[in-house]
């Protein structure tokens, strides 16, 4: 059976993948132009079509390998991490120059980390699990303050 009703926060899932900014893209798909280049003088239809068949296939491995930070009602997931929500903490947004702080300067070595480059906006999440050693979770999102919300929605 399909429902039309609107989605709530209790039931709202948040996904979002970290893919790579499009400079790191078009610096990657220079990768077929090499190929091409290199195999030319063996036969240029050859070569061009290789080329064209490297340069998209590591455009399309780094989107595809890039991470996702996913909010559900019950966990929340970053890359290959995942974590139940009722063990999170105090949860912050943070961008601009706080962000680049809590990337550089302010990091902990006990938290768990997962950063891109190219995305300014940061979320720290406090873990309130005693037998857990990692602090706080610190990663990147285009959108922090819609996981700060979601996160702590759940919470009440």
């Amino acid at each position: 059976m399909h429902s039309s009703a609107p989605a709530t926060l209790s039931t709202a899932t948040y996904r979002e993948r970290l893919s790579p900014s499009l400079w790191a893209l078009v610096s990657a798909a220079v990768c077929g132009p090499m190929v091409a280049l290199v195999l030319a003088p063996l036969d240029a239809v050859v070569g061009l079509l290789v080329g064209a068949a490297v340069g998209i296939a590591v455009v399309a491995l780094l989107v595809a390998a890039s991470p996702v930070v996913e909010v559900s009602p019950t966990h929340l997931h970053v890359g290959r991490a995942r974590i139940e929500l009722h063990y999170l903490g105090a949860v912050e947004a943070m961008t601009g120059e706080e962000a680049r702080h809590a990337r550089g300067p302010g990091l902990s070595p006990a938290s768990w980390h997962l950063l891109r480059g190219g995305i300014d906006g940061i979320v720290r999440v406090a873990i309130d699990d005693a037998d857990d050693p990692v602090t706080h979770w610190v990663f990147s999102s285009r959108t922090p303050e819609r996981i700060v919300a979601l996160v702590r929605s759940a919470h009440s």
